[in-house]
């Protein structure tokens, strides 16, 4: 969740330092330098049964899965503060612009290493960073683009698999839908239009760019290239101007035109169309493609990025973590 009123990647390498205490006598604070980048990340003290080591692990995984779709990471230094609570998995992650960046993430006392490994929150709540903040009216873009590159980020870091991108996708797209007494995306603010909506804008126009560029580009371009204009949380900026740099980095005006016709009046998609032409059957739990569907190219475009951005197979670009320094505290006790 982004909060608001909040004014390549080959040879990517991890260092992980642990410096020690920063607030309370019990809370461990390490550091991670990812592709230049600082992740400074804050342990509060409570009971956890997974260790500080599978919780550092998991920052640096959501960290690089963010940097391999963005060619960088979003920001130059970022707070993460784990918060222990009662339960199992990872809950209610915050996201803000201040202090450079600063995403605070609840995690159950109860969650173990394979949940962490599942958790898709958290690489979520870092692509928040790599937009600009928005007036209200416009969260939707906010969450749509964090709800739709999540998957891929991760599919392109192989932290998780296509066909399950997909499947989920078939399953909750719909709930992006337009429904009785809509009024575009911009004046419809239910939980359903602000995240779905706002990621059903984004696979559309993924869809659309990349037919006009004959797959030669897509909406990853396009938020590379907000990014690198300089649009990340940090920054306000209008949502025109955001769109129009997407626009730039493509070559194309797929997102000023989307935005268009869907920011104040409801706009049906046909999916069931676009599955199909995309080569994608089957059920939400279930999906097999179909390799000779018109655009199937560009469904296997979408996640595995343009080949020269990705050209080296990810068991060789997979960072290993070097770990300098001591705990100051144990963190096992006696998951839109």
């Amino acid at each position: 969740m982004r909060c608001r009123g909040v004014r390549t990647f080959a040879g990517l390498c991890a260092v992980l330092f642990v410096v020690g205490c920063r607030t309370r006598a019990e809370d461990v604070t390490s550091t991670l330098l990812i592709g230049g980048a600082k992740i400074d990340v804050s342990i509060e003290s409570g009971p956890l049964r997974v260790s500080q080591a599978e919780l550092l692990h998991w920052v640096q995984n959501a960290a690089e899965a963010v940097a391999a779709y963005y060619g960088r990471y979003p920001v130059p230094h970022v707070q993460v503060r784990i918060i222990p609570v009662d339960g199992r998995g990872v809950r209610h992650g915050q996201t803000f612009g201040y202090e450079g960046g600063l995403i605070k993430i609840r995690v159950g006392s109860e969650t173990l290493a394979g949940d962490l490994s599942n958790d898709w929150m958290l690489t979520h709540e870092m692509v928040h960073l790599s937009f600009p903040s928005m007036a209200d009216e416009h969260h939707w873009i906010e969450e749509g683009i964090a709800v739709y590159v999540e998957p891929i980020a991760r599919i392109q870091a192989k932290q998780m698999n296509a066909s399950q991108m997909w499947a989920d996708l078939v399953r909750d797209m719909p709930k992006g839908l337009p429904q009785a007494g809509d009024k575009g995306l911009d004046h419809t603010h239910t939980w359903g239009r602000t995240y779905w909506g706002g990621a059903l804008f984004c696979f559309v126009a993924d869809v659309q760019i990349r037919r006009q560029t004959h797959d030669k580009k897509g909406l990853q371009d396009a938020l590379r290239g907000i990014l690198n204009a300089g649009g990340d949380i940090r920054h306000d900026w209008e949502l025109q101007e955001a769109l129009k740099a997407g626009d730039n980095a493509t070559g194309t005006s797929a997102l000023t035109e989307l935005y268009a016709k869907m920011k104040d009046q409801p706009v049906d998609v046909d999916l069931a169309a676009m599955w199909k032409e995309l080569g994608i059957e089957g059920e939400a739990q279930s999906v097999h493609f179909r390799e000779d569907a018109p655009l199937a190219s560009i469904r296997r475009s979408i996640t595995s990025g343009d080949s020269s951005k990705v050209a080296t197979p990810a068991a060789s670009v997979r960072p290993a973590a070097v770990f300098a320094g001591r705990s100051v505290a144990s963190i096992r006790p006696p998951n839109l």
